[in-house]
């Protein structure tokens, strides 16, 4: 069985984090094992290698960064639960395309778990309620091997999203899983509750190895 380390690192600054995950991608090797990192980050908008300056309408007090994976402007902060999947898809097997669909098939379980119907749009990665997104997807693949990955709105501020075009759409609708359900919702349950959905839908097997 495939070995995967889960690392849950709470609130971490984004540009360290990136430079972490750019630096484990670049000095992996075959016997690497995978690792999903789930966190939060302070507030912070990133945007993608194709993004265009003007979807970001006005950044303010919070720091753009400019980062290599996919897809347009997002915004980041606490309350948000981010996922790192630092995969060796050729020995998975995976294509791109498989890893984005358990990425999006994940989420949709776990939100389900909540009572929270979602699903994902065959032409805008992610996934959505009621034509609400409430999670964003963007990768990038470096030698056969995976990085960045999902990003599930779970209880935050969600006044930044204003200040952009969210994933390049002027208009689109937000949405967070306390807007969803009645009852508290712990980032950490969901944390945990994550880790479970996508270490099955990806094929790893146990829990050893967490931190």
């Amino acid at each position: 069985m495939a070995e995967l380390i889960v690392r849950h690192l709470g609130l971490v600054d984004y540009q360290p984090t990136l430079d972490a995950m750019r630096r484990l991608t670049a000095e992996r090797d075959a016997a690497t094992p995978d690792e999903i990192w789930l966190l939060q980050h302070p507030p912070v908008f990133t945007q993608g290698q194709a993004g265009k300056a003007e979807h970001v309408l006005a950044a303010g007090d919070i720091p753009v960064i400019q980062v290599e994976r996919g897809g347009q402007v997002t915004y980041h902060g606490p309350g948000q639960l981010v996922g790192y999947l630092m995969l060796d898809l050729r020995r998975r097997g995976l294509g791109v395309r498989e890893l984005v669909t358990a990425m999006e098939e994940s989420l949709v379980e776990l939100l389900a778990g909540y009572g929270v119907e979602a699903a994902p749009k065959p032409d805008a990665p992610g996934v959505y309620v009621d034509g609400a997104k409430i999670a964003s997807l963007g990768l990038r693949v470096r030698r056969g091997c995976s990085f960045h990955g999902l990003a599930l709105n779970v209880d935050m501020d969600m006044q930044p999203f204003s200040r952009i075009n969210p994933c390049g759409y002027s208009g689109l609708r937000m949405t967070q899983l306390g807007e969803q359900v009645s009852a508290p919702v712990d980032i950490g349950e969901v944390a945990r509750r994550l880790e479970k959905v996508l270490r099955r839908r990806l094929g790893y097997g146990g829990v050893a190895g967490n931190a």
